[in-house]
């Protein structure tokens, strides 16, 4: 069975939602590893509950990002990970993990890239006044949202939309999405 990790930094919306297809057996992988910048995130404790090992670490607490991305690197290894997918992980990856996992490691971003790249794409496609948004899953290069795209799918705004609908609409598109990708870059 091929092992993820999955890099996040929150709630881990996106971590349960891969976890839920991986239950119900319609995702064939094992989350062999999370990888968590900010200790206190709530994708920690779903983790935990579900016997997943943690990395967590503070990025302030080393000399560079070349340290803490060889700390990361190690747990991959340790824990024989084949995909790498990012998950509401907010913070560049840089060489030292992009030599190791290049095409092998996956981000999720809330928009149609390459709109709205970033931080707050939906406050962005709102503050734009679009009528469609959507969700993309890329491949991670060294910029910010910039990798080739895997797969895209829209998300219409309506008038009577506010950010937190149009967030909903969104998250529950990237729920779908994410673990479908991921399983046809297992296979």
């Amino acid at each position: 069975m091929k092992k993820i990790a999955v890099f996040a930094s929150g709630n881990g919306s996106n971590f349960q939602a891969i976890l839920d297809q991986i239950k119900a057996g319609t995702l064939l992988a094992e989350i062999g590893l999370v990888v968590c910048d900010k200790p206190g995130a709530a994708v920690i404790k779903r983790a935990e509950n579900e016997n997943i090992p943690v990395f967590h670490f503070l990025p302030k607490d080393y000399d560079s990002k070349e340290q803490f991305e060889a700390e990361i690197l190690a747990h991959l290894r340790k824990h024989s990970i084949d995909l790498v997918v990012l998950a509401g992980y907010m913070r560049l990856i840089g060489s030292t993990l992009l030599q190791a996992y290049g095409k092998k490691m996956i981000n999720i971003h809330p928009s149609l890239l390459p709109a709205f790249p970033g931080k707050d794409a939906i406050g962005q496609a709102i503050d734009a006044g679009v009528k469609v948004t959507g969700v993309t899953v890329h491949y991670v290069d060294e910029g910010m949202d910039t990798g080739p795209i895997i797969a895209q799918k829209s998300v219409e705004i309506n008038d009577e939309d506010t950010k937190e609908t149009v967030e909903e609409k969104v998250h529950r598109m990237e729920h779908v999405l994410y673990p479908t990708v991921i399983q046809k870059i297992l296979n």
